[in-house]
């Protein structure tokens, strides 16, 4: 079998870039299309099948230690390659490529995913943000084409503008006629001699963009919220991918949330549980008033309508429950003592005894929350 590097006329210690040069002045020279006659035919298929292999970097490391460059493989083994070179070789290469048709050089952006933390005001009301996003952009030098201004994308001279060339290989049914992608172009169909300079031929830059998004109420941490086509711009102007918001939502000092509703804790003097009393509290959207009705009991719930949380698919907001707490003083000085002395005299309060079994005030406070 002739020498590759003999084949392509260069060296055997020439360059990829060498190499590629070499096999692109003798397949214009050489290809069926340009020069019909038998022997051409022949060379060109010596020419090709010798690109293909010093082409990749480890068929050329095999080739250059002796090893076989049969197309399917060998190495010392059975002499065949995996499933997927077999059926390369009989039904042709190209990830998926149809036959006859270039691949497209625009293709899909990538999906990017933003991570975004809010208060729990931001959740209740829902909120806008302006976000900063490190990704691919839209190349303005060449607007997508690849391609330095006034410059366009030329037919390949190879596979002229089909992306593929035909290669017959030898196989166990004898000389088989495949389609392979075009060395020369990628399977594109056309080279770009003159790539922009600003984006190096990929039509798109990496840049930081602004993301302006409405971020609607009733979201809760780990929500992925979905933007189609606010992701990055895909290779050559393909079209954007689409953006993913994470959210997290940080805990508040007065108020955390169960469901649609909101709770909070009352702390209520004695006095004001025995006698009741009106007081004005400040909710996540201003102060509101109050109702503590005479005799309210530690664990108590007081429920105050439409201001909790704005379902995320909903308009009728949740409540806003609040748990009472009775503060018991623990210092009286002796007036303030006799007086309580004296009110339970009068009151004949029964003595502490044991009641309905219940999991300490906390679970107390925390079922009436959940069942109140």
């Amino acid at each position: 079998m002739a020498d590759h590097y003999e084949v392509l006329g260069v060296s055997r210690e020439a360059t990829p870039d060498e190499i590629k040069k070499a096999y692109r002045r003798l397949a214009r020279e050489l290809h069926p299309d340009v020069n019909p006659g038998e022997e051409a035919s022949e060379r060109f298929k010596l020419v090709t099948h010798a690109y293909d292999v010093l082409s990749d970097a480890e068929q050329r490391r095999r080739y250059d230690m002796g090893g076989s460059d049969s197309p399917f493989g060998g190495g010392g083994g059975a002499g065949f390659g995996g499933f997927g070179d077999i059926f390369e070789t009989f039904f042709g290469a190209g990830g998926g490529q149809r036959a006859g048709r270039p691949r497209s050089r625009a293709e899909r952006g990538q999906d990017a995913l933003v991570r975004v933390t809010l208060d729990l005001k931001d959740v209740v009301f829902g909120v806008h943000r302006d976000l900063e996003v490190d990704t691919a952009v839209l190349c303005e030098t060449c607007e997508g084409s690849c391609c330095q201004p006034g410059t366009s994308p030329v037919t390949c001279d190879i596979c002229h503008g089909s992306g593929q060339v035909q290669r017959t290989v030898r196989s166990l049914l004898g000389n088989v006629v495949t389609n392979q992608p075009c060395n020369v172009c990628q399977g594109y169909g056309t080279t770009i001699p003159y790539p922009c300079g600003t984006c190096q031929g990929q039509g798109r830059v990496r840049a930081r963009r602004t993301v302006s998004l409405d971020i609607p109420a009733g979201v809760e941490t780990g929500l992925r919220l979905q933007l189609p086509g606010s992701g990055e711009v895909g290779p050559a102007g393909g079209p954007n991918g689409d953006l993913y918001l994470e959210v997290t939502v940080t805990s508040h000092d007065r108020f955390s949330r169960d469901g649609d509703d909101l709770l909070a804790t009352l702390e209520v003097s004695m006095p004001d549980a025995i006698l009741g009393t009106r007081t004005t509290i400040e909710s996540l959207d201003g102060p509101v008033e109050l109702e503590v009705r005479p005799g309210v009991q530690a664990g108590d719930v007081l429920t105050i309508k439409g201001r909790g949380i704005t379902p995320l698919r909903g308009s009728q907001r949740g409540d806003l429950r609040v748990g009472v707490q009775v503060v018991t003083p623990t210092r009286l000085d002796g007036r303030e003592r006799a007086l309580v002395e004296d009110l339970a005299k009068k009151m004949k309060a029964p003595a502490p005894h044991l009641s309905e079994f219940h999991q300490g005030l906390f679970s107390k406070l925390r079922d009436r929350f959940r069942n109140g």
